[in-house]
């Protein structure tokens, strides 16, 4: 009897490699992510970070393994199981729901650009993954990896600890090597919060680098779609797919010459050699003196590799920008759900003749009280409902506020000072518990000025606080994902930081 192909902690170019040796066939791979599924997100540690895998998972392998024996291999992802955040649409026999119970029903008509890519890529689009609902804009007082659809996401490294969000189950299905690799969306830290809680890679793409035509908004001015690997070559691999200008999104208009098709060829173990870092000493250290011990290592680890590191600090301004941010994200949350929701018209929110609008879904969400708020209300949607629109002087003044104190006069100005490459601090700290009655214990993120100014992030685990990972993040202008790319993968390969997840039911302090 054949031994089953190791599907845990496997690269994507080593499941590519072993099925061009013929030692394995994307069938087979696509059945080991399932039996996984089952046995650690359905049963055993009972992670709830796949909210439901697709019925033509294989036979969609079956076909491109018959591409394979005819001889053609599409690319590096010919055969790759990947799951998506549900939030982003695909046009199958999985639904897209943002983790709400009024978006149940038949799929969207249209896949999402970046899932038509993957698609045309020879990716198998193996299910949707648990999130914060509505990509955690909908309560103050919420648990990240909540959901009325999926319930709550666990940490694949201690079970009653958060796994951060909003793609929660992206990040955690990653780690529990559920998938080769998954999909999440970031407004601000929905990315790199969980690969930083999770102990994977996270990145985290200028807005417009990947189209968000077919993804459930938040707010256009940051929203973007990034990929999560175990490692940084995995995560780079999926970020290639992602690009190219879409006219489904306007956006992605002004990436022309500016981003790479394949980002796996800025992976290098000399990328470091010579170039010169910020340390933003006044973002994320001084937090926690466990995080800075974590973090001084992966700084001496930094110069080691060859690195030149110079201490900079952002302006005082960061805190007023914080405060336009949210004022930003309320108003474009109403605008941009209201003409998504306006797509879907077959779903429970309209079967139960509810309006295809926010003052439907906060109608509906009343009439179903039980189901989707047992635990947290929905205080972003009635703040959101109140907004005016998009002309408003307001809100105008606030996105233009934002931009400017988070790039202009924020990011641009640090680097352009220091004369740097890019940027690092701390991702954030470790994951906390998960806490259903008082909702989050809000710790500390680094993300909010990339997110506002629409700039890159990337995680990667830098080391461990008590068995818990944590992230070092690195930032630079817009478009610059090449460069954080090549600089995150040397930094990746000097310290070989990330461990396997434990399962472990709770810490034992």
């Amino acid at each position: 009897m054949a031994t089953p192909f190791r599907l845990e902690e496997t690269s994507i170019a080593d499941l590519q490699a072993a099925m061009t040796a013929g030692e394995t066939t994307a069938l087979e791979i696509t059945r080991g992510y399932l039996a996984r599924i089952e046995a650690l997100d359905r049963s055993g540690p009972t992670l709830r970070a796949v909210l439901e895998t697709n019925p033509d998972a294989e036979a969609i392998a079956q076909a491109l393994d018959d591409e394979r024996r005819a001889g053609h291999v599409r690319g590096p992802l010919h055969g790759i199981p990947i799951l998506l955040k549900d939030n982003i649409d695909t046009a199958d026999r999985t639904m897209t729901t943002a983790g709400s119970l009024a978006l149940a029903g038949p799929a969207p008509e249209q896949d999402a650009t970046i899932a038509a890519r993957l698609r045309e890529a020879g990716a198998v689009l193996l299910g949707k993954c648990n999130l914060s609902e509505w990509a955690n804009m909908r309560s103050t007082h919420s648990s990240s990896g909540w959901s009325g659809r999926g319930g709550q996401c666990r940490n694949p490294y201690v079970l009653d600890r958060t796994p951060s969000g909003s793609s929660s189950g992206s990040a955690a299905a990653v780690a529990a090597s559920l998938c080769a690799g998954a999909l999440g969306t970031e407004t601000d830290g929905s990315i790199v919060s969980p690969a930083n809680a999770c102990g994977v890679v996270g990145i985290k793409p200028t807005v417009g680098l990947s189209s968000r035509a077919g993804v459930i908004p938040i707010a256009h001015s940051q929203d973007t779609v990034g990929p999560f690997g175990r490692s940084v070559a995995d995560a780079a691999a999926l970020l290639g797919v992602l690009t190219g200008a879409d006219p489904r999104d306007p956006a992605t208009g002004a990436s022309r010459g500016r981003v790479l098709a394949d980002y796996t060829i800025c992976l290098s173990t000399e990328g470091l050699r010579g170039t010169r870092l910020g340390v933003v000493r006044n973002l994320g250290f001084g937090e926690s003196p466990k995080v800075d011990a974590v973090m001084e290592r992966a700084l001496q680890a930094l110069r080691d590799a060859g690195a030149h590191l110079v201490d900079v600090e952002f302006p005082e301004n960061q805190d007023a920008a914080g405060e336009a941010e949210l004022t930003v994200l309320t108003y474009e949350f109403k605008a941009d759900l209201n003409a998504y929701l306006a797509t879907r018209n077959d779903t429970a929110l309209t079967r139960e003749g509810f309006e295809p609008t926010m003052a439907g879904l906060i109608a509906y969400n009343e009439a179903h009280r039980d189901e989707e708020m047992p635990f947290f209300g929905q205080e972003y949607l009635h703040a959101a409902e109140a907004c005016g629109a998009l002309d408003d002087p307001a809100y105008l003044e606030a996105l233009e506020t934002s931009k400017r104190l988070s790039g202009r006069e924020g990011i641009d100005a640090v680097l352009r000072g220091a004369n740097v490459d890019a940027l690092v601090a701390p991702t954030g700290g470790p994951a906390r518990p998960i806490d259903l009655v008082n909702g989050d214990a809000h710790g500390f993120g680094t993300c909010g000025p990339a997110a506002r100014a629409g700039y890159p992030l990337i995680s990667v685990p830098a080391g461990e606080v008590e068995g818990l990972p944590v992230g070092l993040t690195f930032m630079g202008r817009a478009w610059s994902e090449a460069t954080l790319v090549r600089l995150a993968y040397a930094f990746e390969r000097a310290t070989q930081a990330r461990r396997p997840p434990a399962y472990l039911p709770t810490l034992p302090l």
